[in-house]
């Protein structure tokens, strides 16, 4: 068995050895006999080297490559974005903000630089562990960019998403990835539609609504990213009961990643600031991502939003929508939203007191 640099690679060799991402998850099994369309993953991929029969090495390059200890656990190569020790997960999203940006601004023009994107959400990532979907807070926010945020954020919420429902952990990034380019088709969407702080006519909705079958044109050729990233990005408006568009397919034909993607859609959509609406309280939405779950999103993968991105100890200090600040001191896991909190000395139940409810939270243990 011998290291072969991607570089020295042909179509038809065979590995010895499974290939695996920087983030360990599977790429390419053992035995596979690599086509044109793999040697461009492992590109995507930034894989150096990968382990192939000595003899087969041989044959193909004409002499025996020097046998190389693999690079997949090595210090990455230098083109590759990694984050630096003091590197923290703001600075990261921002990078990745203004990657994507960039990408959005110049698709229609340029192809979607992916390697690039891949490297920078991959280095975002590396911190998830500093992200929660309720207590994120971009460091620089305006209306304008709401398309930008809601597309880095869907990526890393759906990431957590796939991962907390049990999918394989092949499928982590590549819904990250759906999250990223679900919008993409808002590209090509006239800006005085996309941009309109007024309510839309019959027809500039129409036009709105073309965004996904747009985002599925941009991504049918764009390698590295796989055919459930592509139906998000036409898929993610569609409604378990078949209510939704653009095919008003039921829940058994619509893929996971837009599955998942439909919920972190929501949730991002109404927490941000926007043109037209103002953010509101990420736990009013969630408490109407749950009664939407009911006949149009996935009621099983709303249940472990709901529950996972609301899973903080007691201690954890909110401020509530009059304005005072507490402690929560217990959560029913059947009313995740509203658990009880410790104002001055007081238990306020927001299971009984309806008309309140968690503004933010402040911090958490």
């Amino acid at each position: 068995m011998a290291s072969i640099s991607i570089l020295e690679l042909k179509p038809g060799i065979k590995l010895s050895k499974d290939v695996h991402t920087s983030l360990g998850g599977l790429l390419l099994h053992k035995g596979t006999v690599l086509l044109p369309r793999d040697l461009d993953i492992l590109r995507a991929f930034m894989v150096q080297y990968v382990e192939v029969d000595a003899g087969e090495a041989d044959a193909r390059n004409g002499s025996k490559p020097p046998v190389q200890k693999s690079l997949m656990n090595e210090k990455a190569p230098t083109e590759q974005v990694i984050p630096s020790k003091s590197s923290t997960f703001h600075d990261e999203y921002d990078k990745l903000l203004l990657l994507v940006k960039s990408a959005n601004q110049s698709v229609i023009a340029a192809d979607l630089p992916i390697y690039e994107l891949r490297n920078q959400l991959e280095a975002t990532i590396v911190h998830i562990k500093e992200y929660n979907p309720l207590m994120f807070t971009p460091r620089s926010m305006n209306e304008y960019d709401y398309i930008y945020h809601n597309a880095v954020l869907c990526a890393l919420s759906s990431y957590l998403l796939s991962k907390w429902s049990g999918l394989q952990q092949k499928d982590w990034m590549q819904a990250a990835f759906a999250g990223l380019f679900h919008d993409i088709g808002n590209t090509k969407v006239d800006p005085a539609i996309l941009f309109k702080p007024q309510p839309l006519s019959a027809a500039e909705s129409e036009e709105m609504r073309r965004h996904t079958t747009y985002g599925y044109q941009i991504l049918k050729n764009v390698t590295a990213i796989n055919e459930g990233v592509r139906l998000t990005a036409l898929q993610h408006h569609e409604k378990v009961d078949g209510s939704g568009y653009p095919l008003r397919l039921d829940g058994s034909k619509i893929h996971v990643y837009a599955k998942i993607v439909g919920i972190t859609d929501i949730f991002h959509a109404m927490t941000l600031n926007r043109i037209y609406r103002k953010s509101q309280s990420p736990y009013l939405v969630l408490e109407q991502i749950h009664s939407e779950a009911f006949g149009k999103l996935d009621p099983a993968l709303v249940q472990i939003f709901i529950q996972k991105a609301t899973e903080f100890h007691n201690g954890t200090v909110v401020r509530l929508s009059n304005d005072q600040v507490g402690e929560v001191v217990f959560t029913d896991r059947n009313n995740p939203t509203r658990p009880m909190v410790s104002v001055a000395g007081e238990i306020v139940n927001l299971v009984q007191q309806r008309h309140l409810y968690i503004d933010e939270v402040i911090s958490s243990n």
